[in-house]
C-alpha cells in the first residue's frame, strides 16, 4: 500500500483528505506545520508528499526544497495545494519540481488525476 503524506495546517481540511486518501486505498500521514514536516517525512517515508504552499513556520515551497536536499526524502515526488490566487504559484510550482498542483477548494476528480499523474492509474 502507498503512502502519502499531507502537510497542511488547517486539521479540517486534513481530515477530509484523509478519508478520501484512505477509501482510495492509501495509507496517510501527516505534518502540520513547515518545522514539523521533514521530520516527519524522514519517519513515514511516504510514496507521495502534498504540501500545503502556505503553512505556519515556514512555506510549501521551502519544505519542498527540504524535502528534496535530505538524503532520506529526496526524490519523493511532491505536489502543492494552496487557496491563494496569486498569479504565478502553478508555475512557481513546476519550476520547484512539483509533480502536481490543487487550487482550493478542489474537486475530488482533481485530486485523483493528480496522484494518478504520479503513480499512474493503477495507484494504489
Amino acid at each position: 500500500m502507498k503512502k502519502i503524506m499531507v502537510i497542511e495546517d488547517d486539521r479540517k481540511i486534513s481530515k477530509a483528505l484523509s478519508v478520501r486518501l484512505k477509501s482510495m486505498g492509501y495509507e496517510v500521514a501527516f505534518a502540520y506545520d513547515a518545522a514539523q514536516a521533514l521530520s516527519s517525512a524522514q519517519e513515514a517515508k511516504p510514496d507521495l508528499v502534498i504540501i500545503d504552499i502556505n503553512l505556519p513556520a515556514g512555506n510549501g515551497f521551502l519544505v519542498a526544497e527540504r524535502l528534496q536536499a535530505d538524503p532520506t526524502t529526496a526524490g519523493t515526488p511532491f505536489m502543492f495545494m494552496t487557496a491563494s490566487r496569486k498569479d504565478g504559484l502553478k508555475e512557481q510550482a513546476t519550476a520547484a519540481g512539483a509533480k502536481g498542483f490543487l487550487e482550493k477548494p478542489f474537486l475530488a476528480s482533481d485530486l485523483v488525476k493528480n496522484i494518478e499523474g504520479v503513480f499512474g492509474a493503477d495507484a494504489a
